[in-house]
């Protein structure tokens, strides 16, 4: 049996994102949306999840490109001059390995949105980080055992099978990335020792922020057996602090194609989020619609 999680990650990062995430999840073949808590639109993002109970939320953990919800000088360490978290994520890597206090103030932080994750009242679905930051081994540790105490059960390991992409796209090149393998089996075995579920596959790296119809359709097609997870960064429009080159509305439309609609019916795929398939009860298959005609063409 194939089992598939399609999330949103950004969920909050504003109004378009979240206009996105409901329709594609009321209209759509979305099932899960990543929360980022201290994002503009958090609040909003909140309040339309609590209308959606069957839309399956998770903690989308930003250490990078955003600002923090402690206090600056709580987190001295992580922080630029302006008061965001830095962006020389390799320098602060190496920092976070070598720095007692560095580490410390990491932990606050993640412990900090995790706990307004839990304020939320909403159930934990799951837990990534932005920027996949949470393949570094020690962000992987306290991520685990921080989470351990919210009631963590699942996190995304950003793991891509080539050969299924070319599938969908023959001539996709080869771009081998030991590192990151590397540090995907780490975070795979750390999350089975801790008793967390992960996706056996994920996709949307290669094509992060391109993720149109023809892709999505074609990933669905030839998903693998097993549980996988697409992750995808729909809204109904650009927005402030949105990454250069993005198709945001291509992805939002992709969830919202009646042919990605139809593919998600298939007798032998189930959707679900990722604790849907933890208690063994998925959702039913989407219904074959369009997206709402208030939002094709937003203002």
């Amino acid at each position: 049996m194939k089992q598939l999680v399609i999330t949103a990650d950004d969920f909050g990062a504003s109004p378009e994102v979240n206009e996105a995430v409901e329709a594609a999840h009321r209209r759509g073949v979305l099932t899960a949306a990543s929360l980022m808590v201290g994002a503009p639109a958090a609040a909003d993002a909140v309040a339309r999840a609590r209308a959606l109970p069957e839309l399956r939320v998770g903690l989308h953990l930003v250490l990078a490109e955003g600002r923090p919800l402690l206090p600056a000088r709580a987190v001295t360490r992580l922080i630029d001059a302006h008061g965001n978290f830095r962006s020389d994520m390799t320098a602060l890597g190496f920092q976070i390995a070598l720095s007692a206090e560095t580490r410390r103030q990491l932990a606050a932080e993640i412990g900090a949105q995790f706990a307004a994750f839990h304020a939320t009242g909403l159930a934990l679905d799951h837990c990534n980080a932005h920027k996949h930051f949470h393949l570094h081994p020690m962000i992987a540790a306290m991520l685990v055992d921080i989470g351990a105490r919210f009631g963590l059960t699942a996190v995304r390991v950003p793991d891509e099978p080539l050969g299924v992409l070319r599938a969908v796209e023959p001539g996709i090149p080869w771009d081998p990335q030991p590192h990151t393998a590397i540090c995907a089996a780490l975070l795979r075995r750390r999350l089975r020792a801790a008793g967390c579920v992960s996706p056996d596959q994920v996709f949307g790296l290669a094509w992060s922020g391109r993720m149109n119809r023809t892709r999505l359709l074609g990933l669905i097609e030839h998903l693998p057996e097993g549980l996988s997870e697409i992750y995808l960064h729909p809204a109904t429009g650009s927005y402030a602090g949105a990454a250069e080159g993005y198709g945001y509305r291509d992805e939002f439309e992709a969830l919202t194609a009646p042919d990605v609609i139809a593919a998600c019916r298939a007798d032998d795929l189930q959707l679900g989020g990722f604790r849907d398939f933890v208690n063994g009860q998925p959702m039913p298959a989407p219904l074959e619609t369009a997206a709402p005609a208030a939002l094709a063409n937003p203002s």
